[in-house]
């Protein structure tokens, strides 16, 4: 398979697990727009993030080797998953929301910007979910450098992502106070999962 598909697969479902405005990304925002360690918190977020998600690929990879059916397993827990995520995402289109960013002004130190960027990532069980075992369990698809194409997608996509959220924050708010576009882009993450789960279908048949 050619690698930059591969890469450019990685990079979609692991962009379409992260842009969601849960904690992390909500503290992440609140942070960048007191321009408060920002680049700090977006370092540790990816750092994070890529860990989880190499311990999955490699971990989940090693695991499928042993148990060769367990691929078809994930595969198809994978598409069902993606599936539901999708249908989320285009409810929340439809619904509609706006991010809530707390009202405070109080100054944090490093440590503690730190400190809480590690509880909303670390004690998120989705983040588990999503990087070890969703991420970890589609990756068992490929093999040799392949594997290492899609992980450095899945890994990219939380860099780019946390840190342009530091960066453009202040540019973006005044965006995205507006429902129309949390709409338009919960719209984008459907259609994103829903490809992605099709192909994992497509995979499955062929299996």
């Amino acid at each position: 398979m050619n690698t930059s598909l591969i890469f450019l697969n990685g990079l979609a479902l692991s962009a379409g697990l992260i842009i969601a405005i849960g904690a992390q990304n909500a503290f992440l925002l609140n942070r960048a727009l007191r321009d408060q360690h920002q680049y700090a918190i977006a370092l540790f977020c990816s750092l994070t993030d890529a860990s989880l998600i190499c311990l999955g690929i490699f971990g989940m990879g090693a695991l499928v080797q042993a148990q060769p059916d367990l691929l078809l397993w994930i595969s198809c827990a994978g598409a069902v998953f993606l599936f539901i995520y999708g249908a989320l995402a285009f409810k929340s289109a439809v619904s509609g929301h706006t991010i809530n960013i707390e009202d405070s002004s109080s100054e944090y130190s490093l440590t503690k910007a730190i400190t809480v960027a590690a509880s909303v990532s670390l004690l998120n069980p989705h983040c588990y979910l999503d990087t070890m075992v969703l991420v970890g369990g589609i990756s068992s698809q490929y093999v040799g450098s392949e594997k290492l194409w899609f992980g450095l997608g899945a890994v990219s996509a939380s860099f780019m992502w946390f840190f342009s959220l530091a960066w453009g924050a202040k540019w973006l708010m005044p965006l995205f106070k507006n429902p129309s576009a949390w709409r338009v882009l919960d719209g984008l993450i459907g259609i994103m999962m829903w490809g992605i789960a099709a192909g994992l279908i497509v995979h499955i048949s062929t299996m």
